[in-house]
């Protein structure tokens, strides 16, 4: 039995739990407690699981003493557990009211081909369940989940080393991580050649990350485990003071959650210099912040919505900010329809972090794969071969020899560059760029400028009230 097939039949058992009233998102969590102890058992590492809490004292058990088992497992675990163990049961509780259900999820999971699972991967399973989770509509957890083939291509093209730090900060279900270490192994002609402190740097040091969200916390939590990744992955939110300690990284890549503080409340970090109530704008502030100075080499790839690329205010100084900090050299449009939220346009800005915090950025290239491009969505899935041509363009020679692309689809080209002083003689040193004009040759980029516009007055509407309702409660007291 393949992971696919173990996937899909995993997957098809949440059909049990919906007299229970379990989500989907539920029902992964659900699954991530019992797997763990299944994958203890599999992979014969129960060492720093008390006995008495281990698989084969779970499957022996049945009917209501199999559920009360069963929530003292979680709480145990939770409170008393080793290292990992700990921190994916703390404050973990069963959605799971009928026993037989439970059962049965039990049974079925025991029953299953474990063998050929290990042979693929049990860490590659695992993500299989939290693809299908994200893809379902009704879970909501696409919000988090970057498409596979995005994660792929920014990986590669940021190719992360050997003995670098590299960091998420919003690191969802830890898929970027995951990615990296893969991208390492894979192009590490043998991981033996290193040496012992290396191999331990790789495994305990090398990915980290940070996640606000409890229960995804722990869904990155297993994931790292099985895949064999015991980096730090830290709960709680980086915009607030606590992420001020995420720094010094060779590398980060991340997909920042979009959206605004609620009632236009600002980022509580002290050390941003533009305080914004535009989470993506302080998630940016804080990756560039974060890059380590010393080496010239630390960079970044980061997905990023519109509104970063024309936001005026506080928008265009982080822009100048980072421009003057880093090296913007990349700029890839991504085309609409790849996220949960339809409709939401999306860019991924690749830099690089100079020694110096002025006059890092030369020009900046741009590559337009949205304008002419279909919609994708669950019928139309994003593909590695579809940044086919952008990886070439973004790999071909040294940056200042790139060259402009042009074809019969887009005979204006999708891969332009502009000058530092081009762009800052924009208005509003605005980045949001569009040169290909679609069928009826409307201007993308001001349609775009004109949603900023409305955005920003927006956040300034809730800035205001904001502000008006604190001045009636100090008016009370």
């Amino acid at each position: 039995m393949t992971n696919n097939e173990i996937v899909s039949k995993l997957w098809n058992l949440c059909n049990v739990l919906r007299d229970d009233g379990i989500t989907y998102h539920q029902y992964v969590t659900e699954l991530t407690y019992i797997l763990f102890l299944k994958m203890a058992k599999e992979t014969e590492t129960e060492g720093n699981i008390p006995e008495q809490y281990r698989w084969d004292e779970l499957v022996k058990r049945d009917g209501i003493e199999l559920k009360k088992f069963y929530n003292i497992l979680l709480t145990e675990l939770g409170a008393e557990g080793i290292g990992r163990i700990r921190e994916i049961y703390s404050g973990a509780r069963s959605n799971i009211e009928e026993p037989a259900n439970l059962k049965k999820i039990i049974m079925n999971i025991d029953g299953y081909d474990w063998y050929s699972v290990k042979e693929e991967g049990i860490g590659n399973l695992y993500e299989g369940l939290l693809e299908k989770n994200a893809n379902e509509k009704k879970s909501g957890a696409g919000q988090y989940f970057t498409p596979r083939a995005l994660i792929d291509v920014m990986t590669e093209l940021i190719a992360p080393q050997p003995g670098e730090r590299c960091n998420d900060p919003a690191c969802g279900t830890f898929g970027f991580m995951i990615a990296a270490d893969r991208y390492v192994k894979a192009h590490t002609d043998d991981l033996f050649d290193l040496t012992p402190e290396q191999q331990t740097f790789q495994k305990k040091e090398a990915f980290t990350g940070g996640e606000i969200v409890h229960e995804t916390h722990r869904l990155a939590l297993m994931n790292a485990m099985l895949h064999d990744i015991d980096g730090h992955i830290q709960l709680g939110d980086t915009l607030s003071n606590l992420g001020k300690s995420m720094k010094g990284y060779d590398v980060v890549l991340t997909n920042p959650p979009f959206g605004t503080k609620k009632g236009g409340e600002r980022a509580s970090r002290d050390d941003l210099t533009y305080l914004t109530s535009n989470k993506q704008l302080n998630f940016l502030q804080h990756i560039y912040r974060s890059l380590r100075t010393d080496t010239g080499t630390a960079r970044a790839a980061v997905v990023l919505p519109d509104n970063v690329l024309f936001a005026d205010g506080d928008g265009e100084n982080i822009r100048k900010d980072l421009m003057e900090k880093c090296n913007l050299h990349t700029i890839l449009r991504l085309p609409t329809g790849i996220f949960y939220a339809q409709g939401v346009k999306t860019n991924v800005l690749f830099f690089d972090r100079g020694k110096t915090d002025h006059g890092n950025t030369k020009e900046v290239w741009i590559y337009d794969m949205r304008s002419n491009m279909p919609s994708f969505g669950k019928k139309n899935q994003l593909q590695r071969s579809h940044f086919d041509e952008f990886a070439e363009c973004y790999c071909s020679g040294h940056r200042e020899d790139r060259k402009p692309t042009y074809s019969e689809e887009t005979p204006e080209g999708r891969w332009r560059k502009y000058t530092y002083e081009e762009i800052l003689n924009r208005d509003k040193t605005s980045l949001d760029i569009t040169w290909i004009r679609s069928g009826e040759a409307v201007d993308d980029r001001s349609l775009a400028e004109l949603l900023g516009e409305i955005e920003e007055k927006a956040l300034n509407i809730n800035r205001a009230v904001a502000a008006l309702k604190e001045l009636i409660g100090d008016l009370e007291e």
